[in-house]
């Protein structure tokens, strides 16, 4: 038998996230409805679709490592260096480079309780200890991270701005002054993944020069391309160069690589998804409303429903919605257990909800 490490005998069989797929296997049958995992379900630009179906052709050929023509279109799309951008698979694989380069057994990491799970689960891997503080309101707590932060000499301090999972978000000053006050040896991590659906002043200016925080974006969400895996952060240059330490040099491939670039060039269709997203945010209160339900106030592509009662409650709403192939997710931490979370779908996802949601209450009434 191999020899594992101490570390890995010590974890869990886990991963952060169950996909649809496995359900679906489970249950026999697909889902008529994919709200629960965050996709833009309006998919990606035409032009990115295009470049994909081209590139295809080439996939006998290994992707570019150092994604030049990306980076350098991203700088420029950005107004930033290309030094100051490195492109992985997605935001989570580039967590896990991240944290690679930072975490080792007894480094301590700072998080919110209940935020994004992918986080803790690379930082376990590599024997940090997650340490969290509660949401306030529905929201991440800046003040307070960084208050745990510098308590306890963290190395890192992660926050999503907007939040997932409750979809709530802070201004560009709140954020600007958690930048502005990250403890010395300290990094903050801050995930944008979500960020082309949040209102203006949402994001401080980027600041390159800042060796204290890395900003991570990807083309999952808004440009649609989730299943191509591909992100990007934007850091220091210093930090950035480390990057190349660690990650996997073909880890994003030809077909993806083409696709970012095609999407990226196409901000018209990116401003058309993001005001059908806001539409889908909108029906969903409305479908919640006529229930009764409020909803969390979202500047992402989902929405999370409040449901009135416990977690219990919840639990009972969402597998009723899922055994009538509505696939919804909730949060995993008290309040906001109290919730589901439902994607902006498209109008005949939104009718399934619409129709099935009032019986899936009810049935959790019972």
């Amino acid at each position: 038998m191999p020899i594992y490490t101490d570390l890995i005998n010590s974890l869990p069989e886990t991963v952060p996230f169950v996909g649809p797929e496995t359900d679906e296997r489970a249950r026999g049958r697909s889902f008529a409805a994919r709200l629960g995992a965050n996709e833009n379900v309006f998919g990606p630009s035409p032009f990115a679709i295009q470049a994909m179906a081209q590139a295809a052709n080439g996939v006998w050929r290994y992707g570019d490592p150092e994604n030049f023509d990306i980076r350098h279109a991203l700088a420029d799309h950005l107004h930033i260096d290309y030094n100051t951008l490195v492109v992985g698979e997605g935001i989570d694989g580039l967590l896990g480079y991240l944290t690679r380069l930072l975490v080792e057994p007894g480094v301590k990491v700072v998080t919110s309780l209940g935020a994004y799970p992918t986080f803790n689960y690379h930082v376990a891997g590599f024997g940090g200890e997650i340490i969290t503080v509660p949401f306030i309101d529905d929201h991440e707590d800046p003040v307070a991270l960084i208050a745990k932060a510098a308590e306890v000499g963290a190395r890192m301090v992660y926050i999503a701005n907007p939040d997932n999972p409750m979809g709530t978000v802070h201004s560009a000053d709140v954020i600007q002054r958690m930048i502005d006050t990250v403890p010395d040896g300290c990094l903050l991590v801050l995930d944008e993944a979500y960020l082309e659906f949040a209102p203006e002043g949402t994001a401080p200016p980027l600041d390159t020069d800042n060796p204290n925080v890395i900003r991570m974006r990807t083309f999952s969400k808004a440009y649609g391309m989730a299943g191509a895996r591909i992100g990007y952060a934007i850091g220091a240059p210093e930090l950035i160069k480390n990057f190349d330490k660690v990650r996997n040099h073909f880890g994003v491939n030809r077909i993806a690589q083409a696709g970012a670039l095609a999407a990226l060039k196409d901000q018209r269709y990116l401003h058309e998804v993001v005001s059908l997203v806001a539409q889908g945010r909108a029906r969903i209160g409305q479908i919640a409303g006529d229930q009764g339900l409020e909803t969390i106030a979202s500047a992402t592509n989902f929405v999370a429903i409040d449901c009135g009662q416990d977690a219990g409650f919840a639990k009972q709403v969402l597998t009723h919605l899922q055994d009538n192939g509505i696939f919804v997710r909730m949060p995993f931490a008290t309040p906001q257990n109290r919730c589901i979370r439902v994607s902006a779908g498209s109008k005949s996802d939104l009718d399934l909800l619409e129709l099935y949601l009032p019986l899936a209450l009810e049935a959790a009434d019972v």
